[in-house]
């Protein structure tokens, strides 16, 4: 990627949300909801606190997250739709043990 972000932002692709229910009803484009789960991207240096230190983003590229649905700003780096939002935006990290637990 050719886009670094500044300060304590991230860039999130969305992970796009299941065609179908569990019980196999294919649920259409339009009555989709954006999805609210994503993989990092690109992240930026850090925060500043009031005396200026550098506060690292605890967060690392290939991470899976949730943030809000109204979250980030929308952009297209490389042709490609991204959200870049601050650290705050991200709810939480997906671990592998959940991620797993959501395939089966």
């Amino acid at each position: 990627m050719k886009f670094r972000p500044l300060h304590d932002r991230v860039v999130v692709r969305r992970i796009d949300a299941e065609e179908k229910t569990k019980g196999g009803i294919i649920i259409p484009d339009t009555a989709q909801e954006k999805p609210s789960e994503g993989e990092i991207l690109a992240i930026g240096p850090g925060g500043r606190d009031e005396s200026g230190k550098l506060i690292p983003i605890d967060l690392k590229v290939g991470d899976r997250v949730l943030f809000g649905k109204w979250s980030g700003t929308e952009v297209k780096i490389d042709g490609k739709d991204m959200l870049i939002m601050k650290e705050s935006d991200i709810m939480g990290v997906i671990t592998d043990e959940i991620a797993r637990k959501k395939a089966a």
